[in-house]
């Protein structure tokens, strides 16, 4: 079974390394709901990742409801236009450029779930709450994948924290670190592009290559 963006299709079984291998952004969806069981399952997978001091510091908020999600959305598109624009022009090839365009402006909010993933600093400090919370959403990438979902892992919105705790209600001591939408892929995506591991991989000390 070769790279592939949808590796449960047709009832097969992806192993943990197609579905690891084949994962990438998906900023675009087709419209279709996504079923309650399949987020469980998402989420069920995102709750089994190694956190700090086993503390398990993880919230989750699902927001399906269309208001809540256009105002995500609308969140999103300010401050991809205030800030994330500027900052990525002349960063992104053009190509992606306009696919990380097309998702800020226009992505989050047509995306059926919006999974949003916080850190609880009662549970955990601060401090450790990235060490937590960032390996729980990779699952739940992970997870969506093996199920044929597309996903993104978008922190733009928490850029401005106090109006997205506010449109999702949590407490001060409830922080959103990312907005996960969730749906299905409006189009394949292909295999991701990665650089090999002769470019990234040392041995012993850096510059000598491990390969």
């Amino acid at each position: 079974m070769g790279l592939v963006t949808n590796p449960n299709e047709e009832g097969t079984d992806p192993t943990f390394f197609e579905v690891v291998l084949a994962q990438r952004a998906c900023r675009q969806f087709d419209g279709r709901p996504v079923d309650d069981a399949l987020v469980a399952r998402c989420i069920s997978a995102a709750t089994h990742a190694p956190s700090a001091e086993n503390l398990q510091p993880w919230v989750f908020v699902v927001v399906g409801d269309d208001a809540q999600r256009s105002a995500i959305g609308d969140l999103t598109r300010r401050l991809w236009r205030e800030a994330g624009r500027p900052m990525s022009e002349g960063r992104l090839t053009p190509q992606l450029l306009d696919d990380v365009d097309a998702g800020a402006e226009t992505g989050v909010a047509s995306a059926p779930v919006l999974v949003v993933v916080c850190g609880d600093s009662s549970v955990a400090h601060r401090s450790t709450l990235a060490s937590s919370i960032y390996p729980a959403t990779q699952n739940l990438l992970l997870a969506a994948n093996a199920l044929g979902l597309g996903s993104a892992m978008t922190t733009l919105a928490t850029i401005d924290e106090a109006t997205l705790a506010s449109i999702l209600g949590t407490p001060d001591h409830i922080r959103p670190m990312a907005v996960i939408p969730l749906g299905w892929p409006a189009r394949p995506l292909g295999p991701p592009r990665r650089r090999p591991l002769s470019e990234v991989a040392h041995r012993d000390r850096f510059g000598t290559s491990w390969t």
